[in-house]
């Protein structure tokens, strides 16, 4: 049975697959976007919202030219989360990462 993924299940997916973009140097609004495909809104909302999950990121230089970087994984484990980040982008649908 192919069930789609409540919205609990994505939520929680795209804020971790965005804060392992962010530590693995894919850490700009743009960036972001261009990764996933998804609306600069929905970017911005998600990484707003990390600190739900207790993932905490800074945000490094200007409003225009600055990046993202993860402070503190809070109760994620990031090496699960490196191991897993497939079947992540998968069950969101986001695009194949460029290599």
């Amino acid at each position: 049975m192919n069930e789609s993924p409540s919205k609990t299940k994505t939520s929680f997916y795209r804020r971790l697959y965005i804060s392992w973009l962010i530590s693995s140097g894919t850490n700009s609004i743009p960036a972001i976007i261009e990764a996933t495909g998804m609306p600069r809104r929905t970017a911005q909302d998600t990484i707003n919202a990390l600190h739900e999950i207790d993932v905490h990121i800074e945000h490094v230089g200007s409003t225009k030219a600055g990046h993202y970087e993860v402070k503190d994984w809070g109760a994620i484990n990031p090496e699960w989360l490196a191991t897993n980040v497939e079947r992540l982008r998968e069950t969101l649908g986001y695009p194949p990462l460029a290599s």
